[in-house]
């Protein structure tokens, strides 16, 4: 399972995205995707990006049983407490 949530990025890279994945609201996607094409979604999220902002959550073998990546400046930032992502609010 895969989810790509983005921030202020233009409709071209979401046009892109709802070929491979489930657009639920705006800028939130959903899809069961392998690895390949996960990576290379999330190249073309961090490429085409401009001003906006972006998170994507997958399933991975840790703790929690997911990974989290960001790129952009969202409103809220990653913090790792001992192995468990925590997501805290920009002030």
């Amino acid at each position: 399972m895969v989810i790509i949530v983005m921030e202020n990025t233009p409709e071209k890279l979401r046009g892109e995205l709802t070929r491979w994945m489930l657009e639920a609201k705006a800028g939130v996607f959903i899809g069961n995707i392998n690895a390949i094409v996960r990576e290379t979604l999330w190249k073309k999220v961090d490429e085409g990006k401009e001003k906006g902002a972006a998170m994507m959550i997958y399933s991975f073998d840790t703790e929690q049983g997911f990974k989290i990546e960001m790129t952009g400046e969202p409103r809220r930032s990653i913090i790792d407490f001992e192995g468990l992502f925590l997501i805290t609010n920009k002030i």
